[in-house]
């Protein structure tokens, strides 16, 4: 480390955390005896902490963010510099960051024309589901109010996003919740055992279907729009199958409604593409992203939509409530879009989607060969940098093992000095994926070190 703690500013710092913060996702129970983990640096994919203890982070930043990895001076410095000269004005105004970044996102992604800034990925999703319950009363008496949303995917922390989450563990305890919401069927393949009716072949399809079963039951003038994770996160790490996607499109088609992909993980190189509802040949009509959009480097989110979305706002300009009546403070902040600049810069000069996919062919194949060894890899499946392996009892049943063996194995892992993740308060009974989402920067000799960790704890917690 280069950083200018010493071990007395450091033991102060410790002691004000166990004393003040609430870590997020945490059980503070075991803080009073043990010490609070406190990450002091960071310098490419290797984080270290307060005792000075190398990691390699697998999981980008804990929760799949720090795309471009640590360190970046030319973020920080271009960040400085618009701190100085605009640190911020409300979104009502524009700024020059702002859409010197709008006109080159918008080039990424064909057939989108409208950005709208928020700061989180949760604000991102429910300035959608504003956008869609407000056509609905413009256009459809408030009748076309619905948004259906899949079992096992995740939109965020607020109370509306969690009316709109398929994982049961995340939103227990916060009800009850905005009405309107409508759960429809996840679609891995991996546990179509699972689904009543759900074929060897066609499977895609016969999810899809699915959906489209819900709708006709629900009745296709009620529902205003399905918003879906290009490939689950949280969830599972859960890839599309074949003829899925396909035929997602053709239903929102069939009974107009609004497709929202929300690509606040997958967003800007996860996958291999800028997005990953391109891998899909996706139209979708909102696109929401967060985390990898600045790599964590400065808080920013947006919400992207097609023309005629945004049409729908300004058609009638006499109408003192037709047009998004919406804001987001935070919104408005310069260092997002400056941050998300450079950003989008350093994966083009340093041809980070083309290495991710690379290195995520590579660790697949090394996962593979993992699960020749142990019979508990029931499951590996992922695009590009955004990869899960899936633990199990028994193969022929797929029986999940425990949530603390996966823990364990995480733990283990941990020990050794790589960070990796698993999902976390997800799945009743089924939090049994070991998840992997290294920066885009990462290398063959990164992907052997994580794959070795994991060998041996595999080879620790299953004997």
């Amino acid at each position: 480390m280069d950083g200018n703690f010493n071990e007395n500013d450091l033991s102060r710092v410790v002691e004000a955390d166990r004393a003040h913060i609430w870590h997020h996702l945490s059980q503070h129970k075991p803080y009073e005896t043990t010490d609070p983990r406190i990450i002091v640096e960071g310098k490419g994919m290797k984080v270290w902490d307060q005792k000075g203890k190398e990691h390699l982070d697998a999981v980008s930043g804990g929760v799949w963010t720090v795309n471009v990895g640590y360190g970046r001076e030319r973020i920080a410095n271009a960040v400085r510099d618009q701190l100085i000269k605009l640190n911020y004005f409300a979104g009502s105004a524009g700024s020059i960051p702002g859409s010197i970044f709008a006109e080159k996102l918008i080039d990424k992604m064909p057939g989108l024309s409208r950005v709208y800034y928020a700061n989180s990925g949760s604000e991102a999703n429910e300035k959608a589901f504003k956008m869609i319950r407000q056509i609905a009363h413009k256009r459809y008496g408030g009748v076309k109010h619905k948004i259906l949303f899949r079992d096992r995917d995740y939109h965020g922390t607020t109370i509306t996003a969690l009316s709109a989450t398929g994982q049961d563990e995340r939103s227990a305890q916060y009800g009850p919740f905005t009405p309107g919401f409508v759960r429809v069927p996840h679609c891995l393949e991996y546990r179509r055992h699972e689904q009543d009716g759900a074929p060897v072949e066609n499977y895609g399809v016969w999810a899809a279907d699915q959906i489209e079963k819900i709708i006709l039951a629900e009745g296709p003038e009620t529902v205003g729009g399905l918003c879906l994770e290009p490939v689950t996160a949280g969830g599972g790490v859960i890839t599309p199958p074949d003829g899925y996607w396909e035929r997602i499109q053709e239903i929102c088609t069939k009974y107009d409604i609004l497709l929202h992909i929300d690509e606040v993980v997958c967003g800007l190189g996860r996958t291999g593409t800028w997005f990953g509802y391109q891998n899909y040949g996706i139209k979708p009509d909102m696109v929401t992203m967060a985390k990898g959009v600045a790599s964590g480097y400065a808080a920013i989110s947006c919400l992207v939509t097609t023309e005629a979305v945004f049409d729908m706002f300004k058609d009638d300009h006499t109408d003192p409530m037709n047009y998004f009546r919406d804001i987001s403070t935070f919104g408005g902040c310069a260092a997002g879009p400056t941050a998300a600049i450079e950003n989008m810069g350093i994966i083009e000069d340093e041809g980070l989607l083309e290495n991710t996919v690379t290195q995520g062919h590579y660790m697949v194949e090394k996962l593979d060969e993992l699960a020749e060894k142990h019979s508990c890899i029931g499951d590996v499946r992922g695009k590009g940098l955004f990869i899960g392996a899936e633990l199990v009892e028994d193969r022929d049943t797929r029986a999940p093992v425990s949530e603390k063996m996966v823990q364990a194995v995480v733990g283990d892992c941990m020990a050794q000095g790589i960070i990796i993740g698993a999902t976390n308060r997800s799945l009743p009974g089924k939090n049994n994926t070991l998840c992997f989402s290294p920066a885009l920067i990462a290398k063959k000799d990164d992907i052997d070190h994580i794959c070795a960790a994991v060998d041996a704890a595999l080879g620790r917690v299953f004997t």
